[in-house]
């Protein structure tokens, strides 16, 4: 018997199709969809994007200036758990910041991470308070759950927002 060429490649490539469409729409419906749905309700979520790829799920998002930056990570950690399992949550911040006040974070920093090192948490809004002289009308807020210190920096219109986390392996580069 002999076999064809043209029916073999014709079921391999609709075989292929049928799987990877099929995982390409399991993907986007049950993954990503319901993650940013939740992102679509979640108070003080100006813009964002909600993507799997390995074993992390990537949160893009950006905030309003009256964001509660911890109630954010809160209900985005809970609807990643819910949703992608064991996937581990990235969220990524933007907000309305200015040159001034990524300046300002950049002379803070070092205090910061210096209590975060030494695990001494409550240094961190001592330290803030004591440089926010240095920028005219910066408000600093501070709050600590389980897993992370959340850090909002006002000043006039243009806020920063910042989420340190409390594991020594987690931390590294501050980027947001």
């Amino acid at each position: 018997m002999k076999l064809k060429a043209t029916p073999i490649l014709i079921a391999v490539v609709a075989s292929a199709a049928v799987l990877f469409g099929g995982w390409f729409i399991y993907h986007s419906v049950a993954l990503e969809s319901p993650l940013n749905h939740a992102l679509n309700e979640t108070a003080g979520v100006v813009d964002y994007k909600a993507s799997i790829s390995g074993q992390k799920t990537v949160f893009n998002v950006q905030l309003n200036n009256q964001a509660n930056i911890r109630e954010i990570v809160h209900k985005i950690s809970q609807k990643n758990d819910e949703v992608a399992g064991d996937r581990v949550p990235e969220i990524k911040v933007t907000s309305n910041t200015s040159p001034q006040l990524e300046n300002w974070w950049s002379t803070a920093l070092f205090d910061v991470a210096q209590a975060m090192e030494t695990r001494r948490y409550a240094d961190i809004p001592a330290a803030l308070n004591a440089k926010a002289g240095q920028l005219q009308g910066l408000s600093v807020q501070t709050e600590m759950d389980d897993d992370n210190v959340y850090v909002r920096l006002t000043e006039g219109e243009h806020v920063k927002f910042v989420i340190l986390p409390r594991t020594a392996a987690k931390m590294g580069v501050w980027s947001q």
